[in-house]
């Protein structure tokens, strides 16, 4: 294999399936490898908040002066931003060799995709040098790639129905799946404001440090600024995370969090941070980019998560119109999804994706005129996100509003060429 691309393809041709749950198979060649980490390792799950919770742990422990390194997933537009080396996407060069270790030591051991990928990614970051590693989980917890990785500090964010036919249809039955990444003696912050009651048995059964919100720490804030107490440590006056949206402040509370909990392995000063969290960057994730008209990304892709944006779009305040470039997965619940949403937009753009997975887009237009109240709404088809966008784009008044939302490819097919800059007459 020459390129990073050849050996994506040969990762996506290895397994029947896309997703194959359990540890075996991955442990194995782990063991071959001998992958391993000498630094402090973070490990997040949950159904929402993960991406963000990782991004603003990057960034403090980056303005503290340790070496990161971040696994995180699905990718936006490029592969390559699975991994960050000192906050920066790894260049696709320096992860040829390690997608060679992981060929070489599976033998005859079928491997997924993402299992393959992984392994290539956690090899990388093994070799670099770091002081401290954050991996995200992809799918539930117990069962994850991941967690063939002891962890130092589990994080686990808001939890919520998704992907129920994988890890169940009720919060207790996800809660299982997410406790997975616990370990005994070590701490595990919870910022689920009400976490279901199977984490918290989980915790104890396996002798985990547990961190609550509401108990071991909390937050309160003001219009201007917010305050965070934990067990020993207090920070006041603190400016709001430069990633937008209400549910910012439950992810940074779980941060400072971990970073309290790991304080004597990775101390942190309050400058790191104040700065840390006000330089964040997380493209997709209630990013809002100023224009004429205004253009809002999100990732919202389940009914928890979607929720929110509803909420932080109708914080934003006034727009004559609001249009609406809409893709998804068809396995997700896109009734409750368009409910959601369906007071808000006044124009619907849906589209297909390049996935097999992916719902068409004439699907979601059906599934939309069954459950629409508007009578004043409209709703149209396009091929890719980038036309859907173009059209929102021509029907929009400068003084309007584009929200793009949904799968990570809706948000990603508008990024292809970088991050549109629009400027209506």
């Amino acid at each position: 294999m020459k390129t990073l691309e050849d050996w994506l393809l040969h990762a996506e041709r290895l397994h029947s399936t896309t997703i194959d749950m359990g540890l075996t198979r991955v442990s194995a060649v782990a063991r071959k490898m001998e992958l391993a980490f000498s630094c402090p390792v973070f490990t997040v799950a949950g159904t929402n908040g993960k991406g963000s919770t990782c991004a603003m742990l990057e960034s403090i422990l980056l303005r503290a002066g340790w070496r990161t390194g971040v696994f995180t997933s699905p990718h936006l537009v490029h592969f390559e931003e699975r991994c960050r080396i000192h906050g920066e996407p790894v260049k696709a060069e320096a992860l040829l060799a390690s997608f060679e270790q992981v060929e070489q030591a599976r033998g005859d051991i079928t491997l997924t995709y993402f299992e393959f990928t992984t392994l290539a990614i956690l090899h990388a970051l093994s070799i670099a040098g770091l002081d401290a590693v954050v991996l995200e989980v992809g799918l539930g917890g117990r069962l994850d790639a991941v967690n063939i990785i002891d962890t130092d500090c589990a994080i686990i964010t808001s939890i919520d129905i998704d992907h129920a036919e994988l890890l169940g249809d009720t919060r207790e039955i996800i809660g299982v799946e997410k406790a997975g990444i616990m370990r005994t003696g070590r701490p595990v912050i919870v910022s689920d404001p009400v976490p279901p009651q199977s984490v918290i048995d989980h915790a104890t059964e396996v002798g985990a440090d547990l961190w609550m919100l509401g108990r071991d720490f909390n937050y309160n804030g003001d219009p201007q600024q917010w305050a965070w107490a934990g067990r020993g440590r207090r920070y006041a006056g603190l400016a709001y995370p430069a990633l937008r949206g209400a549910n910012q402040l439950i992810n940074a509370s779980g941060v400072l969090a971990a970073l309290e909990a790991m304080r004597s392995r990775l101390p942190v000063t309050a400058q790191a941070v104040r700065t840390g969290l006000a330089l964040v960057e997380l493209p997709g994730r209630f990013q809002v980019v100023p224009g004429k008209p205004s253009l809002v990304l999100d990732v919202a892709h389940n009914p928890h998560a979607v929720a929110a944006l509803a909420l932080n779009l109708d914080a934003m305040g006034f727009y004559p119109t609001t249009h609406a470039v809409f893709g998804a997965m068809a396995d997700k619940d896109l009734a409750l999804i368009l409910s959601r949403m369906d007071p808000i937009i006044d124009r619907w753009y849906f589209t297909d994706l390049p996935t097999s997975r992916a719902a068409p887009g004439a699907a979601l237009q059906t599934a939309w005129q069954a459950i629409t109240r508007r009578q004043d709404a409209a709703s149209s088809l396009h091929d890719d996100p980038q036309g859907a966008l173009q059209a929102a784009v021509e029907a929009a008044d400068p003084a309007d509003r584009i929200v793009v939302f949904g799968s990570f490819f809706t948000v990603g097919g508008v990024l292809q060429h970088g991050v549109p800059r629009l400027s209506g007459d």
